[in-house]
């Protein structure tokens, strides 16, 4: 593609970027990447800021849970302590480890990987400022024949007072000191999941949210089943509830709330959304539209409305999962340079995409949720099973597990599986590739479940506890 540096240039690091300079580069073209997230590295808000870290984390406050179960099977001994340091620093290794991988996956396929802030200056035009050898800036103008945008979100705080003393999920993994008492602002995912690490890492949580329940957009009896479990587990969770200001004093951070009461803490984190990281992009100068917050528009090929440029990941505000920026990337290798040899052009679909939340206990759902579900196909018959599983009859802990299953009347196919309880992530990702094959409620009872395990559960539900 004469008169161009590159074939493909792509903007930002995370999963989506990576994954498309890759596949591209295998393909022949010439690719080049920048990566727009400074200091936070190769990998996106995933590795750096996002599921990784907090994946870690959330298995550090399992081992604190654990120690304590553990007297029920005949463990005797204190609980030893958490070294806030020793988590941190082995966390922060295994990131830099992580960073190198993607940086030696880019190299290795040829991607020219360029350190700097990227931004569109012109048609098929990238300006990057970088930092020369003596620390002053530096800039480099690049042209390409083809422009990828996936610099990824970044959250959202609110305008209030005392809005400069709250920390978001980007801070919370390195607290110089450990946050005894920890508030918490927000009912979405990240929020929940936050609330619950932090529980279990032995801090004294506060959740608030102005809603009328946590998670909203999954089921409702998952909802209130988690907040009656990370309630029972310690987490304050508190509805209905907002804050007004926050002062910082020498004891701590006072939270003036809107129902008049205050809180002091050590931390407030701030988990109320993200928003598309569009911010000196150059939206502007090339003409690229956007809606929403930012968010960046694309077409069914993941094309703005200026042909050369595409988006894909959370900039675009679609579904901001990791898997779902790797798939959309694909989608647009293919369209730019055709399907690899011997396969169908890719395509994205959002109907049946499983998802996770890493609570304690855990969240796993696919497909629609009840309310969806009657909306969608009128009548459906509704199976559920709450229990305490097998490890807990002697763990000594009162956690209880729900499972649900949604099916359609008419056709008996199954369209929402849900769980709340231990690893339901991993359950629920085998159960994903089921329902996207159609399986049927009659092939869910046909198959043996593995005993003894929570899973066999979901293929052993007979009796409907909602039809209608």
């Amino acid at each position: 593609m004469g008169g161009f540096d590159f074939d493909l240039m792509v903007i930002g690091g995370g999963s989506g970027g990576v994954r498309a300079a890759r596949m591209a580069a295998q393909r022949g073209a010439r690719v080049a990447l920048a990566e727009t997230l400074g200091t936070n590295g190769l990998g996106g808000t995933c590795v750096n800021v996002g599921c990784i870290p907090k994946k870690l984390y959330s298995y550090a406050a399992q081992y604190g849970e654990g120690f304590e179960e553990a007297h029920g099977y005949g463990w005797e001994g204190e609980a030893p302590l958490l070294n806030w340091a020793t988590l941190k620093a082995n966390r922060a290794k295994e990131i830099s480890r992580l960073n190198g991988v993607y940086s030696n996956l880019l190299r290795g396929s040829g991607v020219t990987v360029f350190n700097g802030f990227a931004r569109l200056e012109g048609d098929h035009q990238v300006g990057l400022a970088t930092l020369n050898a003596d620390g002053s800036p530096g800039h480099q103008r690049l042209t390409a024949q083809h422009i990828l945008l996936a610099p990824g979100g970044t959250p959202h705080v609110p305008h209030f007072v005392g809005r400069e003393h709250v920390i978001t999920s980007n801070d919370i993994f390195d607290l110089p000191t450990f946050p005894q008492r920890l508030v918490v602002v927000g009912g979405g995912y990240i929020a929940c999941e936050f609330a619950s690490i932090f529980n279990g890492l032995g801090a004294h949580v506060t959740q608030l949210y102005r809603g009328e329940q946590v998670l909203r957009g999954f089921d409702d009896e998952v909802r209130h089943f988690l907040a009656a479990e990370v309630t029972k587990a310690g987490v304050d969770l508190r509805l209905n509830a907002g804050v007004l200001a926050i002062h910082k004093q020498a004891d701590g951070l006072h939270l003036q709330l809107e129902d008049g009461n205050t809180r002091v803490a050590d931390a407030v984190l701030y988990a109320t959304g993200r928003v598309p990281n569009v911010n000196g992009l150059g939206l502007d100068v090339a003409g690229v539209a956007t809606g929403a917050q930012g968010a960046i528009v694309v077409n069914g090929h993941y094309q703005t409305n200026v042909p050369h440029i595409y988006a894909v990941g959370d900039v675009t505000a679609r579904v901001q999962l990791t898997p779902v920026a790797l798939g959309e990337a694909m989608v647009v290798v293919d369209h730019i340079w055709g399907a690899a040899a011997g396969k169908a052009p890719r395509s994205m679909a959002y109907d049946l995409i499983p998802t996770a939340v890493f609570t304690h206990p855990n969240v796993g759902t696919v497909g629609l949720t009840e309310a969806q579900a009657r909306e969608q196909f009128g009548a459906i018959t509704v199976f559920r099973s709450e229990f305490k599983a097998l490890k807990h009859t002697l763990s000594g802990s009162t956690e209880r597990t729900l499972m649900k299953l949604v099916v359609d009347t008419a056709t008996d196919r199954v369209v929402g599986l849900h769980m709340v309880g231990a690893e339901a992530g991993e359950i629920v990702q085998g159960f994903a590739v089921a329902l996207k094959a159609g399986a049927t409620k009659a092939v869910f009872d046909s198959t043996i479940g593995i005993h003894p395990t929570a899973a066999e559960e979901f293929v052993t539900m007979r009796e409907p506890v909602k039809a209608a």
